[in-house]
């Protein structure tokens, strides 16, 4: 996304707050965004509570003086500001490119709403159209899991940084299952993600299948078009 199509999308989701919220705080370049945009209104006066996903979001909210609260604390969120990495028609996600998925996914299940930000760019026809959906792994059972995800016809790649493996917050690996084609459609897609998450060893997968209550799409002239599924408020 452009500068202007991040701000523009989290502005927008600004708007969805009010005072006294507890929210939950993604990952990634627009829920980060967000999290800036959210400060500057904390710093007029907002009163609010972020619980974030990962280490990173939680660290520059502590910056920018947003008060952080935990997933035990009493208050129900009231909704998560997040991003993704693939946007399905009918609001399927694929999620975890950031490394959070995890997270992202207890934060999102603790929330009334999510609410995902996204360039025009991330828009699909179909699930795995950038060609992998990640995986985060128990490092003990990487090696079965490989084999397991190949045997689904996936060619698994664990995430490197250098010739290091990537370490996610919570101590785990995360996989990358390379795909020959896009999935066909949401039945393709709830089966994959049926299939690995019962491979042991599997945390949780980025298929966020009817987790998201809205998108928020951003264009390059700083339009937001609002994308909802039918019965959807």
């Amino acid at each position: 996304m452009t500068d202007r199509t991040v701000e523009s999308v989290a502005a927008a989701a600004l708007d969805l707050v009010a005072d006294g919220m507890h929210i939950g705080l993604g990952t990634g370049h627009a829920a980060l965004a967000f999290v800036s945009q959210l400060a500057g209104r904390v710093q007029n006066g907002l009163r609010v509570v972020g619980v974030p996903t990962s280490e990173a979001t939680a660290a520059e909210a502590r910056r920018l003086g947003i008060p952080l609260g935990a997933l035990d604390d009493d208050a129900e969120l009231a909704l998560t500001i997040d991003g993704a990495d693939e946007v399905a028609p009918n609001l399927d996600l694929v999620k975890g490119f950031g490394g959070a998925l995890v997270r992202e996914r207890i934060v999102a299940a603790a929330s009334r709403r999510q609410v995902i930000l996204v360039g025009h760019d991330k828009l699909v026809g179909r699930l795995g159209m950038r060609g992998r959906i990640p995986i985060e792994v128990v490092p003990f059972a990487c090696r079965a899991v490989e084999r397991r995800v190949r045997s689904l016809g996936l060619e698994p790649v664990v995430r490197l940084d250098g010739d290091r493996p990537i370490v996610s917050d919570n101590g785990n690996l995360t996989i990358d299952c390379g795909l020959r084609t896009p999935l066909a459609g949401p039945d393709v897609a709830r089966a994959l993600e049926a299939d690995l998450r019962g491979i042991p060893g599997v945390v949780d997968t980025g298929l966020f299948l009817g987790t998201a209550d809205r998108v928020l799409v951003g264009y390059p002239d700083g339009r937001v078009v609002v994308v909802q599924t039918e019965g959807r408020p």
